[in-house]
C-alpha cells in the first residue's frame, strides 16, 4: 500500500480525501490544535501528526493536544492514528503512550534514552562483579 503525507491545510486536506480515496495511506501532518486533527480524520487521515515539542516551544502544553485529540477520536471512533512527533525526550514518550497516541517519531538519541536506568545499570554491574568472582570463562 503506498502512503504520503500532506500538510494540514485546506488543500492537503481536499488532497488526502482524494487519496485515502484511492486507498494510499495518508499522514496528515503539521497538527498544532483538536480542532485541525478533528479536521484531518474527518477527510479520513490515517494519521495526523500533533508536533509536541513545537507546541511546547511556543508556550503550550504539547501533551493536553495529545489529549483532547484522543479525546475527540474516542468521542467518535475515528480510526485515524495520533503520530506524537517532535517528541523531545522521555517523558514526552511515557506521556504520550500513557494519554493513547498510537505512534510516534522520534531522535535516536530518544529511543536509546529509553533503555536506560540507574538501577538496570547497577544490577549490570553486580551481575558482572558476581561473575567476576566465580573465576569462569566462557569460551568462544
Amino acid at each position: 500500500m503506498s502512503a504520503s503525507k500532506v500538510p494540514l491545510t485546506i488543500d492537503g486536506l481536499k488532497t488526502c480525501k482524494a487519496l485515502t480515496g484511492e486507498g494510499t495511506m495518508v499522514n496528515v501532518t503539521l497538527c498544532f490544535s483538536a480542532n485541525q486533527a478533528l479536521l484531518a480524520a474527518k477527510a479520513g487521515a490515517t494519521f495526523v501528526s500533533p508536533f509536541v515539542g513545537r507546541h511546547d516551544d511556543n508556550g503550550f502544553d504539547g501533551m493536553d493536544l495529545i489529549e483532547d485529540i484522543r479525546l475527540i477520536y474516542d468521542n467518535y471512533d475515528y480510526q485515524t492514528q495520533i503520530l506524537a512527533a517532535s517528541i523531545r525526550h522521555v517523558t514526552h514518550v511515557l506521556q504520550a503512550a500513557r494519554i493513547g497516541a498510537d505512534v510516534m517519531t522520534a531522535p535516536p538519541a530518544v529511543i536509546k534514552s529509553l533503555f536506560n536506568h540507574v538501577l538496570t545499570d547497577k544490577g549490570i554491574e553486580g551481575f558482572l562483579k558476581d561473575w567476576a568472582g566465580t573465576g569462569q570463562t566462557i569460551l568462544r
